[in-house]
């Protein structure tokens, strides 16, 4: 039995060239698909010559939720902009970044963080 098909929060017409030319990332459907706001954002290193190595997650998602891949998908990072505008001065921090909504509100702060094995 195949996967429903998602329906994204944004309609690809109504993207907007907010941080284009940033490469791919992967972002929860909890963003994409429901429209919650990013909560948590880290860069790791590039998986490939797309990937910008953003990760983008609402702070809603339990290991559960992440560990079934049908759960997040590959975005361009411009359509992850248009979900949360916020995350836009962040873009362009380096590999090892980590910012968190304190609480999920709020603005962003920079966090320590140790990207996950793979």
């Amino acid at each position: 039995m195949g996967q429903a098909e998602k329906t994204f929060r944004i309609r690809g017409e109504d993207i907007q060239s907010m941080a284009p030319g940033l490469g791919a990332c992967i972002a929860s459907d909890m963003i994409a698909v429901e429209g919650r706001k990013v909560a948590f954002m880290y860069r790791e290193d590039p998986d490939n010559e797309w990937d910008s190595g953003w990760r983008f997650l609402s702070g809603y998602e339990s290991q559960e939720y992440m560990d079934d891949a049908g759960n997040h998908a590959a975005h361009d990072v411009n359509t992850i902009a248009n979900y949360d505008r916020e995350i836009t001065p962040f873009l362009t921090a380096p590999s090892g970044s980590a910012f968190e909504r304190l609480g999920g509100q709020g603005p962003f702060v920079e966090v320590e963080f140790e990207p996950p094995e793979d």
